[in-house]
């Protein structure tokens, strides 16, 4: 695993632009009371985008419907391929078991994201599913890129979400 600061060594301007991508659409699923989570898949070299998604599990009353989930199925059917070597996922919150479990079998080849999910976080804060040396492939995982903003539209969602509560 490697450092995410926006600086760092293997962090480039096509993953900021990525991960900016992705903190809009995480924007977006802020906007349809979704918690704000945002992906993009795109080929590492080129930076064609070939998938992207946000959260969608309320509107959808699906349970799998996160971002990462979504980006990564639209990338599969952009390439008519379930490998996805060649391709970084950028998304705005640490995936979750499921989702780091996708990504291992969609063969992902690099993960850059935002906020660590002390939670439910599977690439490195709770598990680190995506890169475990004892499954069949393993990505490179750059955590905390743009993590403030990712971290920020999370708390903000939170907070109005706990203030309609009261």
């Amino acid at each position: 695993m490697s450092g995410g600061d926006p600086g760092a060594p293997g962090v480039s301007a096509l993953d900021l632009s990525m991960m900016r991508r992705a903190l809009e659409l995480a924007d977006r699923a802020s906007s349809l009371g979704e918690v704000p989570v945002g992906a993009v898949v795109y080929r590492t070299g080129g930076g064609a985008v070939l998938g992207e998604g946000f959260n969608r599990r309320e509107i959808d009353k699906d349970p799998a419907a996160h971002a990462e989930f979504t980006a990564i199925l639209g990338a599969c059917g952009a390439i008519g391929d379930w490998r996805l070597n060649e391709c970084s996922l950028a998304v705005t919150l640490e995936p979750c078991p499921m989702c780091a479990g996708l990504i291992v079998n969609a063969r992902v080849g690099r993960v850059l994201y935002g906020a660590d999910d002390p939670k439910a976080g599977a690439c490195r804060s709770l598990f680190a599913i995506a890169s475990d040396a004892r499954l069949n492939h393993r990505a490179e995982v750059v955590a905390g890129v743009l993590a403030e903003e990712s971290s920020a539209r999370l708390r903000a969602f939170f907070r109005a979400l706990r203030a309609k509560g009261d």
